[in-house]
């Protein structure tokens, strides 16, 4: 049954967010043939999995000490997603990889508005809701708004030369508790939020993904841009709606450079790995 209080959403793309140390001392105790062969191994596997049409991953390199090398996945399901875990771990690269941290997720989108609409149309055709014939529908409406935004909920891997990563909570404090505000007033929240959010569109690319039951925080935000400014710049000005002020806890940070499979081999041999790339 739709609770009217629910705002119901719709989903994508699965995603795993990898995120790696590099064991420098250990790598650089392999010979240099060697050393090549793990690395061109590791760029052929992930040049496949960037060329992939139906989800691909993104790879980064991370500035700071959480970690050296970040790879995020979007695939159809958690099995595919399994899978790309598991040909990562059969790598030889993999024995000079420590897992850092990890993220799973499932794009999101959110349907404040629309909930409540279609509540209202749909009881306006006499319909009772939590009757059969209303859950029918419900039911249709939300498979007609799946098709009109299913490129936001199955994207292409966004462009950007940066990529910054974090996953948040709404609080559900004993004195700030997003999850028992009335529905209009959240919806009115998260209209002012998305504001802010438009008001950058060509300059930085959001995917929100939905965690709750999948990991420790609630969402995951990636965020792609060609400058790293944008990054502060958006989140700081997002800090002052009430969604945010009042009601967001964040997670730690992650941003980085994004980088080919191809150019693995340079990193890994130490030199930046964009070189010569857009």
């Amino acid at each position: 049954m739709h609770n009217p209080q629910v705002p119901e959403t719709l989903e994508g793309w699965s995603v795993l967010h990898q995120m790696f140390r590099i064991r420098w001392e250990m790598l650089r105790t392999l010979p240099a043939a060697e050393r090549l062969a793990v690395a061109c191994e590791a760029a052929q596997t992930l040049a496949a999995m960037e060329a992939r049409t139906e989800g691909a991953t993104a790879l980064a390199y991370l500035l700071g000490h959480k970690g050296d090398l970040m790879l995020v996945h979007f695939r159809p399901d958690f099995d595919a997603l399994s899978a790309a875990e598991l040909a990562i771990r059969q790598l030889r690269l993999a024995d000079v990889l420590e897992p850092s941290s990890s993220y799973v997720s499932v794009v999101e989108l959110g349907m404040y508005e629309m909930t409540a609409k279609l509540h209202r149309d749909i009881a306006a055709r006499g319909l009772e809701p939590g009757s059969d014939a209303f859950e029918q529908a419900f039911d249709e409406e939300m498979a007609h708004q799946r098709d009109r935004v299913s490129s936001r909920l199955f994207p292409q891997v966004p462009p950007g030369r940066f990529v910054c990563f974090y996953p948040m909570n709404k609080r559900r404090g004993e004195t700030q508790n997003w999850y028992a505000a009335p529905f209009d007033r959240r919806a009115s929240m998260m209209r002012e939020h998305g504001m802010i959010g438009r008001h950058y569109a060509g300059s930085v690319i959001q995917v929100i993904s939905g965690s709750i039951g999948y990991d420790d925080w609630e969402w995951g935000v990636d965020l792609f841009a060609d400058d790293q400014l944008v990054f502060k710049k958006l989140i700081y000005e997002m800090r002052f709606d009430e969604a945010s002020a009042v009601y967001a806890e964040f997670g730690p940070f992650y941003i980085g450079r994004r980088f080919q499979a191809a150019d693995l081999p340079r990193l890994l041999d130490g030199h930046e790995p964009w070189v010569g790339r857009p």
